[in-house]
C-alpha cells in the first residue's frame, strides 16, 4: 500500500494514528510543531536468560505495507521538513553551490576491453549516464551501449549493473534495480540490432560472466529473504530461467559470493569471500558443461586472492603474513602450498594491498604508515622503481587494466586539495601520461585551501591518523572554527583523504574538516582493523573521542562548534558516541545507521546477518551478546542530554532496515532530556545508497549542510 505525503498529513492532524502522539517538549524551533511520538507495545527479548524489553519492535515491517508504519515515517518527514522549513532558501543555496561546481557535460576515461574502449558520459541536467564504446580511446565512430536516462524515466529510483559484453561484442548484459534493495533483473541488448532478447534473469546480484562461445553467461541469486548471493547459475541464451543449471550454491551463509573472469578470459572465477576467510573456485570459460574446482580448499582465518599470467597464478595471501605477501605457483600445481614461490615477502608495518600483472611486468600497491606507494618490476630482470605523487596525503589506486598486453598502468590519484585525476605510467620507465582533470567550475582554487595529516593519541597509547583539510584565509587554530569529523571504523574499510566538491561549501565557510582514520579500518594495515573489531569494537569508538578531544585541545575547531558524522557501520559509530560522550558534539548526523545491533545480529532472517558474524562477533555466545549489549546505541539509549541530531534512512535499505533507525528515534525521543533537535528523514523511494541520480543526490548533502549551518546561528 503506498502511503502519499497528503494522506499522511491529514491522519497525522486530524489524529487518528494510534502509532503518533506528540511532544511538546521546548526543543522545537517552533512551539506550534509537533513530533511524532510512537506508541510503545513492550515485546520480550530473553537471550542467555537475560530479557530485553524492546517497546519498538512492531516498527518492523519486512513488505513496507504496513500504513501504520508509513504514515508515521511520513510523520517524520513532515515533522522533518517543517523544522527546517527556515532553512529551505540556505539548502537552495548550498544545492546551487554544489551543482554549480560539477561540470555538465564530462566523460569519463575510456577503458580498454577486448576489441573496445568502454566509457560514459553524462549531459546538461541529465541524472543518469549514457555508456559507450568506441575503437580507439579518442572516441572515433562511437557507438551508444546503453542511455540510462530513457531506461529511468517513469522510475523514481533506477539504477543499473555490471555491463558486460560478450566475447564477440554483439551482445550486452546488465543489471536492473528500480526499487534500491540490490536485487538485480538481467537484460540482454542485442547491439547490432538495439532489441533485447527474451530473456530476463530475475532476482540476482546485477552481474554476469560470459562463456567464451557467446551462447551462455554466469549470474549469481540471491535469497529473496536474507539478500545473500549464494546461487551461481548457468544460463544459455534462448532458455527460460527455470532451465538454468546450478553450478554452485554456497551452504556456508558466513559467505559472501561473487563472480569473475581470468584477464586472459580463459577461466571464470567463483570469489567465498568471509570477514575472516576467503576462496577461489575455477571453471572453464570454454566448456559449457565445466564443474567448479576449488584452487585449494578452504580454512579458517586464512584469506587469499588471485590472479593469472600464462601457466602461472599468482596468490595474494595472508598466510604466514599478517599484512599479507605475493605467491607463485604453476597451473599444474594449484593444490599444493608447499608448492607456493614467494614473489614479494611479507613486512610486518606494510600491507600489501593490491597487484595488477601484465606480460611482461608486475604492479603492486603496498601501503605503509596509512599512505599508499606502487612499485612497477619487471618480470624478466627483477628490477623494480617507485611511482612517485606530490602530496602529503592522498588517494591513489589502479583501475581499468584489463589487457595483459599493455605497455601502461592506470591510476586514479586524489588528495584533499586536489581533484581527481587519471594518468598513465609507461611500465617501461614510468614516465607519465594524465588522461583527465577533475574540473571544478567557479572560482575554486587548490592554492586557497590547505591539507594536513597528523596523528593524535588514543587513551591507550595507540596513534590515530587524522587527515585535515581547511581553507587557509578561513582558519586560525585558536579554538574558534566549525569542526566536521567524520568516522567509519569497520569491515577493515579505508577512507582515504580524497578530495569533494560538495565539502568546499563547508570548507569556504570557515569549516575545519576531519576524517579519523579509527581502528576498525585498515588505515595502518591489517592489525588496525583486527584491534577494532569483535570483542576489541571499542576501540573504534575511543579513538573517535579521543581524535575529537584532541583537535579541540590543538585548536583545530571550537569546542562549542564540533559536529560529527557517521553512515551505516559509521551511524552505529554515532549512536554509540554519542550515549558515551554526548557533551562534545553540537551535531550530529546519522546516515543509515547500524544501531540496533543485537537484535538485529540475533535474527538471522535480516538481510546479511550472518556475514557479519566475524565483525561483530555472535551473540548466541554469551561473551559476544554481552559485549555487544555493553556498545549497542539503541539498548544503550538512557536519561541524558543528546546532541542536536539528524537522522536518515530509505525505505527500501537492503543493508540497514529501515526500522533501526526508526526505533532509535523513538527511543531517543523517549529518554533525552534536552531541548535539542531530533530529526528524522526517510527516503521514501530509495535504499541504502540514497537517491539514484547524479543532482538528486546533492539535496540530501545539501540538508545535512544546512541542519548544521543553522545550528551555528542558534
Amino acid at each position: 500500500m503506498k502511503i502519499t505525503k497528503t494522506l499522511a498529513l491529514g491522519l497525522v492532524s486530524a489524529s487518528v494514528l494510534a502509532a503518533c502522539s506528540v511532544d511538546n517538549s521546548a526543543s522545537q524551533k517552533d512551539a506550534s510543531i509537533v513530533a511524532p511520538t510512537a506508541k510503545k507495545i513492550p515485546f520480550e527479548i530473553t537471550t542467555h536468560g537475560h530479557t530485553r524489553v524492546d517497546n519498538y519492535y512492531w516498527m518492523r515491517d519486512d513488505k513496507r505495507e504496513d500504513p501504520e508504519i508509513l504514515v508515521h515515517l511520513e510523520a517524520e518527514n513532515s515533522y522533518t521538513e517543517q523544522q527546517l522549513k527556515h532553512t529551505e532558501s540556505l539548502q537552495s543555496q548550498l544545492f546551487d553551490e554544489i551543482k554549480g561546481r560539477i561540470v555538465k557535460d564530462d566523460q569519463s576515461v575510456p577503458v580498454k576491453k577486448g576489441d573496445y574502449f568502454y566509457g560514459s558520459e553524462v549531459s546538461g541536467n541529465n541524472e543518469y549516464r549514457i555508456y559507450t564504446r568506441a575503437k580507439d580511446l579518442a572516441g572515433n565512430n562511437k557507438e551508444v551501449l546503453l542511455d540510462v536516462n530513457e531506461l529511468a524515466k517513469n522510475h523514481d529510483y533506477f539504477s543499473v549493473s555490471g555491463l558486460s559484453a560478450s566475447p564477440d561484442n554483439k551482445l550486452l548484459a546488465y543489471g536492473e534495480d528500480t526499487v534500491s534493495r540490490r536485487i538485480y533483473t538481467i537484460r540482454i541488448k542485442n547491439l547490432e540490432t538495439g532489441e533485447y532478447l527474451k530473456d530476463e534473469i530475475k532476482d540476482t546480484e546485477g552481474d554476469v560472466v560470459w562463456g567464451n562461445n557467446n551462447k551462455f553467461f554466469y549470474y549469481i541469486k540471491k535469497d529473496p529473504q536474507t539478500l545473500l548471493g549464494y546461487q551461481v547459475y548457468r544460463h544459455i541464451l534462448g532458455t527460460e530461467q527455470s532451465q538454468d543449471e546450478l553450478v554452485y550454491e554456497e551452504s556456508n551463509k558466513a559467505y559472501y559470493t561473487y563472480i569473475s573472469k581470468s584477464k586472459d578470459g580463459q577461466l571464470v572465477y567463483i570469489h567465498h569471500s568471509s570477514t575472516e576467510a576467503s576462496g577461489v573456485s575455477i571453471l572453464d570459460a570454454n566448456n559449457i558443461n565445466a564443474t567448479p574446482k576449488r584452487f585449494i580448499p578452504r580454512e579458517a582465518k586464512h584469506e587469499y586472492s588471485i590472479a593469472k599470467l600464462n601457466k602461472d597464478f599468482y596468490i595474494k595471501t595472508n598466510l604466514n603474513a599478517v599484512n599479507f605477501r605475493l605467491m607463485k605457483v604453476d597451473e599444474a600445481n594449484i593444490g599444493d602450498k608447499a608448492k607456493w614461490q614467494e614473489v614479494i615477502p611479507a613486512r610486518d608495518n606494510v600491507k600489501l594491498e593490491d597487484i595488477e600483472l601484465f606480460n611482461n611486468h608486475l604492479v603492486y600497491q603496498e601501503r605503509e604508515n596509512g599512505l599508499s606507494y606502487f612499485t612497477v618490476r619487471q618480470l624478466n630482470t627483477g628490477k623494480e622503481y617507485k611511482l612517485n605523487f606530490k602530496d602529503s596525503a592522498f588517494a591513489a589506486g589502479m583501475y581499468g587494466n584489463n589487457e595483459l598486453d599493455n605497455s601502461s598502468v592506470r591510476l586514479y590519484y586524489t588528495s584533499m586539495t586536489t581533484p581527481s585525476s587519471v594518468f598513465e605510467y609507461a611500465l617501461e620507465n614510468g614516465e607519465k601520461t594524465v588522461l583527465k582533470e577533475q574540473k571544478v567550475l567557479g572560482d575554486f582554487n587548490a592554492d586557497n585551501y590547505a591539507s594536513e595529516r597528523i596523528m593524535v593519541a588514543a587513551r591507550d597509547g595507540k596513534q590515530v591518523p587524522v587527515s585535515l583539510v581547511y581553507r587557509k584565509d578561513k582558519f586560525k587554530k585558536d579554538g574558534t572554527n566549525p569542526l566536521y569529523q567524520y568516522g567509519y571504523g569497520s569491515y577493515g574499510a579505508t577512507f582515504d583523504p580524497t578530495f569533494s566538491t560538495s565539502r568546499l561549501s563547508l570548507l569556504d565557510r570557515g569549516f575545519v574538516y576531519a576524517i579519523a582514520h579509527i581502528r576498525g579500518s585498515e588505515m595502518l594495515g591489517r592489525p588496525w582493523y583486527d584491534d577494532g573489531k569483535k570483542l576489541t569494537k571499542q576501540n573504534t569508538f575511543n579513538d573517535f573521542v579521543d581524535v575529537t578531544r584532541t583537535l579541540v585541545e590543538k585548536g583545530y575547531g571550537a569546542k562549542d562548534k564540533v559536529f560529527a558524522v557517521g553512515g551505516s557501520a559509521g551511524g552505529l559509530l554515532m549512536g554509540a558516541v554519542i550515549n558515551q560522550a554526548p557533551e562534545l558534539y553540537r551535531g550530529v548526523a546519522a546516515h543509515v545507521p547500524f544501531v540496533d545491533v543485537v537484535t538485529t545480529m540475533l535474527d538471522e532472517s535480516i538481510p546479511l546477518t550472518t556475514n557479519e558474524y566475524d565483525e561483530w562477533g555472535n551473540p548466541n555466545d554469551k561473551v559476544y551478546y554481552d559485549y555487544m549489549l555493553s556498545y549497542s546505541p539503541y539498548d544503550q539509549v538512557k536519561r541524558q542530554a543528546y546532541p542536536n541530531l539528524l537522522v536518515t534512512t530509505g525505505l527500501h535499505d537492503s543493508q540497514v532496515q529501515y526500522f533501526e533507525p526508526m526505533k532509535w528515534v523513538a527511543k531517543l525521543r523517549e529518554y533525552k532530556t534536552d531541548n535539542n533537535l531530533l530529526l528524522f528523514k526517510t527516503d521514501m523511494e530509495a535504499g541504502h545508497g540514497g537517491s539514484s541520480g547524479r543532482f538528486k543526490r546533492i539535496n540530501d548533502t545539501a540538508l545535512e549542510y544546512a541542519f548544521f549551518l543553522d545550528l551555528l546561528n542558534k
